[in-house]
């Protein structure tokens, strides 16, 4: 079975428009929290900016965390811990699976 764009969470297919649209917020905030580093969407050829599902998530949590009353550098700063952490999971994940079992 062949996988369609829309099958991969990765795929830049939503433009600031439509993103707006589904988040019910201003393209001038989506726009800002790109600006800022919170969320950087991929770029169409034309230079147009296109969400991934995956982003989608992320500028809903970012949303709930300013509604919070964090600041756009405390979303980034929480979004980059939370990446860390993340990565620390899997690389701990890999060292253990690639440990031997003592039984």
């Amino acid at each position: 079975m062949v996988r369609l764009p829309f099958d991969d969470e990765h795929a830049p297919l939503y433009s600031v428009g439509q993103v707006a649209d589904m988040l019910n917020v201003e393209q001038a905030f989506l726009r800002r929290l790109d600006e800022h580093d919170v969320v950087r969407p991929a770029r169409s050829g034309g230079g147009q900016r296109r969400y991934t599902r995956h982003e989608i998530g992320d500028l809903q949590d970012a949303i709930q965390l300013i509604g919070e009353g964090m600041s756009l550098a405390a979303v980034r700063r929480i979004f980059i811990l939370q990446q860390q952490v993340d990565d620390l999971r899997e690389e701990l994940a890999r060292e253990r699976a690639a440990r031997p079992t003592d039984r």
